[in-house]
């Protein structure tokens, strides 16, 4: 099902205040967003309403919308939740995993690592984690970190040539772990895959100056 242009504004405006495009205090103009993503001014407003309960914009007098504020331990603590999450849902899969599904994931990520466009290489690590989700059986665990990366701006790692390099090193290590059925080495693997993109995100954002 194709989700609601609100939240695929909302979607948008989340990826750019988490890679600094905006920035926190900036003016969320209403017009100016609906002409950029070619929308009426209702998604946007819906948008924005969603991201007030986030806390990803507020509603200031005389302002109207800007950006909440974003501290380097804001974006610690987002990483850090996906990674504990993640890393208990590997660490059940390391259990459970059958030969067959183990293969599976070798061959989604045999592709993945051959994916050269961002957009390919989104969709197919967002397919290699959804999967082990399933196999881990945890559908509400599973939507909690659904919810959690939300935050993240996926196309700033999948244009990264860093982050590419990290991630097939650890998509290795972590195909290991399951094969040896180690949840413990899964569990670790697989939340530093996130909390180290962390480090990666805001050392951009200092580079972008977001917090000079």
């Amino acid at each position: 099902m194709r989700p609601q242009l609100s939240d695929e504004v909302a979607a948008a405006l989340r990826a750019r205040i988490m890679s600094g495009e905006l920035r926190p205090g900036a003016r969320v103009r209403l017009e100016e967003i609906a002409a950029q993503l070619g929308v009426s001014i209702t998604p946007v407003r819906e948008a924005l309403l969603t991201l007030r309960g986030e806390d990803m914009v507020e509603l200031q007098p005389r302002k109207g919308y800007v950006v909440s504020p974003l501290s380097k331990q804001d974006v610690h603590d987002l990483f850090q939740l996906q990674g504990d999450i993640a890393g208990e849902l590997a660490a059940r899969v390391a259990v459970a995993i059958t030969d067959g599904q183990l293969d599976e994931l070798v061959v989604a990520d045999r592709a993945l690592q051959r994916a050269k466009p961002a957009e390919e290489v989104e969709r197919l690590e967002f397919g290699f984690h959804r999967t082990i989700n399933r196999i881990a059986d945890a559908r509400k665990l599973s939507w909690f970190l659904h919810t959690a990366t939300r935050y993240t701006p996926v196309r700033f790692y999948s244009s990264d040539a860093r982050w590419r390099s990290s991630m097939k090193q650890d998509h290795e290590l972590l195909l290991a772990a399951l094969t040896a059925r180690d949840p413990g080495a899964a569990r670790t693997v697989m939340t530093r895959h996130f909390t180290d993109g962390a480090d990666l995100l805001i050392k951009h954002l200092e580079n972008q100056g977001v917090w000079a």
